[in-house]
């Protein structure tokens, strides 16, 4: 069980992502933290395997963090960036301090699951090795890639796929599911399958909108290349 410390200064998301993280085979929620100074404690106090870790923080960012597990005499521990931060320094700070992913917010499930688990082979890959070979290292490295050019999924079709990205490409502020359905001619149910298999394509934007009970509303929109 890969033991994960949920580190979101909103504590509606930490909510939302422990909740992810017990959806995910092999994962158990080891802690929360909803500042930089308690995930630093955390770390020491729980030793997760894994920080899903926020870079806007009230007391410090996300990446002082980082660079205090990485440099201070804390446990040894593996970082996820889950944060809405979407500048090119913040990405390539993260990098440099070795985080295995950077999940900018807001995203599916689906996609939060893919990290997760390529994350998981290549920690079970590590764990087995004994010593490293070249191919060895090219599979745990592979493990942490997402493909982008595979065929479509079983039960999605190029037309239908076709349908939904030009429904959303004719509305520049984003429609919800069912509105995409409407203009498709499709379900619901059938419209958010292609939907969230664009948004892990890079292809489609989701944002959430809070109503007055709490309930956050999904609205998509397409991302132009």
């Amino acid at each position: 069980m890969i033991r994960t410390l949920v580190v979101d200064d909103d504590f509606r998301v930490a909510d939302l992502h422990c909740a992810y993280v017990e959806r995910v085979k092999g994962f158990a929620v080891a802690g929360r933290a909803h500042t930089g100074a308690q995930a630093l404690q955390s770390v020491d106090r729980l030793r997760p395997d894994l920080v899903l870790l926020d870079i806007y923080l009230p007391d410090m960012s996300g990446l002082e963090v980082l660079q205090q597990l990485r440099e201070d005499d804390h446990p040894p521990v593996d970082v996820i960036s889950i944060t809405a931060a979407r500048e090119v320094e913040s990405l390539r700070t993260a990098m440099r301090g070795g985080v295995v992913h950077y999940l900018i917010k807001p995203f599916l499930f689906a996609t939060f699951e893919e990290k997760l688990l390529s994350y998981a082979d290549a920690h079970e890959r590590i764990t087995r090795l004994g010593q490293a070979e070249q191919g060895d290292v090219d599979r745990i490295f592979g493990a942490l890639r997402t493909a982008r050019n595979e065929p479509l999924p079983k039960g999605l079709s190029d037309a239908t796929l076709y349908l939904i990205a030009q429904a959303l490409k004719r509305s520049g502020s984003g429609l919800a599911a069912t509105a995409v359905a409407e203009a498709a001619g499709v379900s619901r149910v059938t419209a958010r399958r292609y939907l969230d298999h664009l948004c892990q394509l890079g292809k489609a934007e989701l944002t959430m909108r809070y109503g007055s009970p709490g309930r956050p509303e999904h609205r998509y929109r397409f991302v132009a290349n």
